[in-house]
């Protein structure tokens, strides 16, 4: 499992750090296929969208290259990839998962091992979002988020939000139900584990009696919290910078138990049928501008060096040097293992 050194990830985003990184053209081979059609699996809404405002139709585009987007929820496209897996050419070139996932799908074996030499931009990747069988493309941790109207005094971390006595206050998202558990182990051990889902169901069940409320998707719950139907969650920090921006009343803070790390990446199918242009777009992923454009328009810190963040943005993104302290990678191997009885357990508990 590779550990992630946040020292190296905060180091790494030293506002105005380097000069500009063009996006070098790809010799060879790839330049020759620079015209032709990738296929991206991704996530619907926002994310999709700026990877066509700030990937796709900058950089790849006028190079004559099609983007087609083959949007879903990571679950189904996981399946699909898997299922596809001993085909000779599968259906979709790219996909963008969480880096859990991506552990998950190079397990499976459905992975392409990638040659770092068709990357130019990698280069500039910093070493701890660099894997053998993906890159990281965005970065943020999970945090606890409140209205400070509604709830008093302000958390201090995951036991706090996880505190019966907020009733129906407290907010899950459904889709989240894996940060869910890990945040909830860490409430139960005072931050030793991540990985006792035991104790972590004996702490969702009570909150659930209480009355907590669970939402579908992430923007379900950030309608609930404009409304004021709830008070306090876990979340990304990123989508709570995202949701300020957006007049949402809402604080974050960054949990005493330790910050569980979120990496949004993508992997290339072993058997993606464009898989030079799958390339392409990795390395158009990892060009200054768009990484840039992604802290400002989503609130995510990039994974290259030499980004020039503006201060203030970079202070509401980032994590302080105290708080880079409590950040902790995943153990992916155990969510790989343990995720379907996860699931299985959460809807029966939330869902059934």
């Amino acid at each position: 499992m590779k550990k992630i050194d946040r020292r190296d990830v905060l180091k790494g985003l030293a506002a105005g750090a380097g000069a500009a990184v063009a996006m070098p053209a790809l010799g060879g081979r790839a330049q020759a296929q620079s015209a032709g059609k990738v296929v991206v699996g991704t996530w619907g809404g926002d994310y999709a969208r700026l990877l066509t405002k700030n990937i796709e139709d900058p950089l790849l585009k006028p190079k004559g290259l099609e983007v087609v987007q083959d949007q879903a929820g990571d679950a189904p496209r996981r399946a699909k990839m898997v299922a596809e897996r001993r085909l000779p050419r599968g259906t979709v070139d790219i996909q963008g998962f969480s880096a859990a996932n991506m552990f998950e799908m190079n397990e499976a074996g459905a992975t392409e091992q990638l040659d770092y030499a068709k990357i130019p931009n990698a280069k500039n990747l910093l070493p701890t979002m660099k894997y053998p069988y993906g890159i990281g493309h965005i970065y943020s941790g999970n945090v606890v988020i409140y209205n400070p109207k509604l709830i008093s005094p302000a958390p201090t971390g995951f036991k706090d939000w996880l505190d019966p006595k907020w009733g129906n206050k407290i907010g899950f998202i459904d889709i989240q139900y894996q940060a869910i558990m890990i945040a909830a182990s860490m409430a139960a051990t005072n931050g030793a584990s991540m990985n006792d889902i035991e104790k972590a169901k004996e702490v969702l069940l009570a909150v659930k009696k209480a009355g907590a409320r669970v939402y579908p998707t992430n923007e379900a719950f950030a309608q609930a919290m404009k409304n004021e139907e709830v008070g306090i969650s876990a979340i990304w920090k990123a989508r709570v910078v995202q949701w300020q921006n957006a007049g949402i009343p809402c604080e974050a803070v960054s949990p005493v138990e330790g910050i569980p790390a979120y990496v949004s990446g993508f992997v290339i199918a072993k058997n993606a049928p464009n898989k030079e242009n799958a390339y392409a777009y990795m390395n158009a992923m990892l060009a200054k501008e768009p990484q840039e454009a992604f802290a400002v328009d989503m609130g995510y810190n990039g994974t290259v060096s030499g980004l020039a963040v503006a201060p203030d943005l970079q202070k509401r993104i980032g994590f302080t040097p105290e708080e880079e302290k409590r950040i902790k990678d995943l153990d992916y191997a155990f969510l790989a293992k343990n995720d379907s009885a996860m699931k299985e357990w959460w809807d029966k508990v939330f869902k059934g």
